[in-house]
């Protein structure tokens, strides 16, 4: 029995997270990256039923005002390197992707990405046995925007 081909996705992507946004978001696929981040700001925890929860306010689009406020489960709390070797205490939460034909469930830590070009990095973890990346290529999984 010969073993499937992994799938092709391009160095972006777009992908729906339908558990915290309707809106698309356009999505840098980042082989240096470890984990997945989400862009968030104003984040606030809370309780609810005796869980921790999490609110958090999200750009969904680049270069846009345009705000969503969005609310998850607890799922972490983690230390995170970023590129520039800074430590930050970061929540993370869990979330469907949906990237074209292909749908699970990953863990996002949320950090403010105001100054970044994409809103979103999907790390190592999340594509591990899942794809292979064509680092010349863009949106191979369709354009859901």
């Amino acid at each position: 029995m010969t073993a499937q081909p992994l799938p092709l996705i391009g160095w972006r992507e777009w992908g729906l997270l339908p558990d915290i946004v309707t809106t698309p978001i356009k999505i840098k696929v980042d082989t240096g990256a470890k984990t997945s981040c989400l862009h968030a700001f104003k984040i606030k925890p809370f309780t609810r039923k005796g869980q921790a929860w999490i609110r958090f306010w999200l750009h969904p689009q680049q270069d846009s005002t345009d705000e969503v406020i969005c609310e998850s489960p607890v799922f972490d709390r983690r230390y995170v390197t970023d590129s520039g070797g800074h430590k930050q205490l970061r929540y993370v939460i869990q979330s469907t992707l949906i990237l074209g034909p292909h749908q699970f469930t990953i863990e996002l830590t949320l950090t403010n990405r105001d100054n970044m070009k994409f809103r979103m990095l999907l790390g190592r973890r999340a594509l591990a046995g899942r794809f292979v990346v064509d680092s010349q290529a863009s949106f191979l999984t369709g354009a859901t925007q």
